[in-house]
């Protein structure tokens, strides 16, 4: 007797398991991706991840996938994202996918496989599937974190300058932002501590800058009320 998640008036559907993952390299925001050998989409880039094995569950799925790309431990920050359910999204025939968010510190420089490569953000290569949709979704996803939690230690790397810091905020925001701002608002909430030592200094000299890090390389709600806006245009 068929099971009746099979049967003819009710079919079970491929799940994928992808994964987003997000860094912050040479002062842009880039996404790791994968260029397709097969059909469909052949030569076009994609999201790393497959199909969802009968025994696994999704974080078990996206970790193994990621696995064949790049040293999941080199992955700071991992959440799930969303899940598409489009029934047009894959020429093959419906299939299901839930995408993750994973986020690497900028000071690692993770060995990728030949087929993989990192590319900006704002600058994406012809994408497979909804890939570049997902995409957009893990920005919209990480700049609203970046407002109200502490998840900018998944990006930044482990002690830094104001200024460091800053150059990855923006590059992950995609706006500026002053660094005496960003110092304020992220010593108010708590989310950063001096570490008591100094970066060295700078070919042009000058007093050295503090050093800081990251209270905790956990999630944390800082303000559930906050945002990072851009600048508004000026009235004329």
């Amino acid at each position: 007797m068929p099971s009746v998640w099979s049967s003819p008036d009710r079919p079970a559907y491929p799940h994928h398991a992808l994964a987003a993952v997000l860094q912050v390299r040479s002062a842009r925001l880039h996404v790791m991706l994968w260029r397709r050998a097969n059909e469909p989409f052949a030569g076009a880039w994609a999201l790393p991840g497959g199909p969802l094995l009968p025994d696994e569950r999704l974080g078990t799925s996206v970790a193994r996938q990621l696995a064949s790309k790049v040293e999941v431990h080199q992955l700071a920050h991992l959440e799930q994202l969303e899940t598409r359910s489009d029934p047009d999204r894959d020429p093959r025939g419906r299939t299901v996918a839930t995408a993750y968010l994973g986020l690497v510190p900028s000071h690692l420089d993770p060995a990728l496989p030949d087929d993989t490569a990192w590319h900006p953000t704002d600058a994406l290569p012809a994408t497979a599937f909804d890939h570049g949709s997902i995409v957009g979704s893990a920005l919209a996803r990480l700049r609203a974190k970046l407002s109200y939690t502490n998840v900018g230690f998944a990006l930044a790397p482990p002690e830094f300058s104001i200024a460091e810091l800053r150059d990855v905020y923006v590059a992950a925001i995609g706006y500026d932002v002053t660094a005496t701002n960003l110092q304020r608002v992220l010593l108010r909430r708590g989310v950063l501590e001096a570490t008591g030592e100094l970066a060295h200094p700078g070919r042009s000299g000058g007093r050295p800058a503090m050093l800081y890090r990251f209270a905790s390389a956990s999630l944390e709600v800082t303000d559930p009320f906050a945002v990072f806006r851009p600048p508004s245009s000026r009235v004329r």
